[in-house]
């Protein structure tokens, strides 16, 4: 059994390298993926969902994980404090269209679907509950934006129904499934989409991301344990 950490960004994974004794194991194609212990690896996959579609598959590739765990911070449309945890439940895509052709907003073709549903759901919040975790749980859109308040961002979390925005996890979500890979991601709050300033909030994901790398890595650990 082995478990992939997802991340986009070499900043969201520094506090988990510092607290372990996690080991580089290559950089392959600008990815840099590590062994932070026996049946955990992590890698940096880049900003945006080319890189992330690009840096779940390469990965699956060379290190065949039965689970993936995307790891990151994200917008949140609703009013929740910085660094609130959030367990996906799934993902939607929302700047795929092709209704001009007669698709439903935000469908995902070749593999046809809008939602892309996480994987074992009632057990990761099981063992969010153990590890006495605080959390949300909530849907995540996908999209090459970084997210501000506006009309985009009202009619995203309105036709979707989702909580939170980022940029990469849709795309790993995509990759896993058509490669048979189990997905769970977990998101913590960087900046609010209802406040004018979000994008000075998020600047300050450093803290957002050191929170939740506390609860990453027990999860894992955890998940692990449960699975192998």
């Amino acid at each position: 059994m082995q478990i992939g950490l997802a991340y986009a960004m070499s900043g969201e994974i520094e506090s988990i390298l510092k607290n372990t004794n996690a080991q580089l194991l290559e950089t392959v194609s600008g990815v840099p993926v590590y062994e932070i212990e026996p049946g955990i690896l992590a890698y940096a996959g880049g900003i945006g969902k080319v890189n992330a579609a690009m840096s779940a598959q390469l990965f699956i590739d060379r290190y065949h994980p039965d689970w993936i765990v995307n790891a990151g911070v994200a917008g949140s449309f609703l009013d929740l404090p910085i660094g609130t945890v959030v367990l996906a439940d799934s993902f939607v895509q929302h700047d795929v269209d092709t209704s001009a052709i007669g698709d439903p907003v935000g469908l995902v073709s070749t593999v046809n679907r809008v939602e892309f549903p996480t994987d074992g759901l009632e057990q990761a919040e099981a063992i969010l509950n153990r590890l006495g975790a605080a959390h949300r749980t909530g849907r995540v859109a996908t999209g090459e934006v970084f997210m501000t308040k506006g009309a985009r961002a009202d009619w995203i979390a309105e036709t979707f129904g989702a909580m939170l925005c980022e940029m990469e996890g849709g795309a790993v979500a995509q990759v896993c499934l058509r490669s048979g890979v189990k997905f769970t991601a977990l998101k913590s709050v960087s900046d609010r989409l209802c406040q004018d300033n979000n994008a000075g909030e998020y600047f300050n994901f450093g803290e957002a991301m050191a929170k939740l790398n506390t609860i990453v890595l027990p999860f894992a650990q955890e998940l692990l344990k449960q699975t192998t």
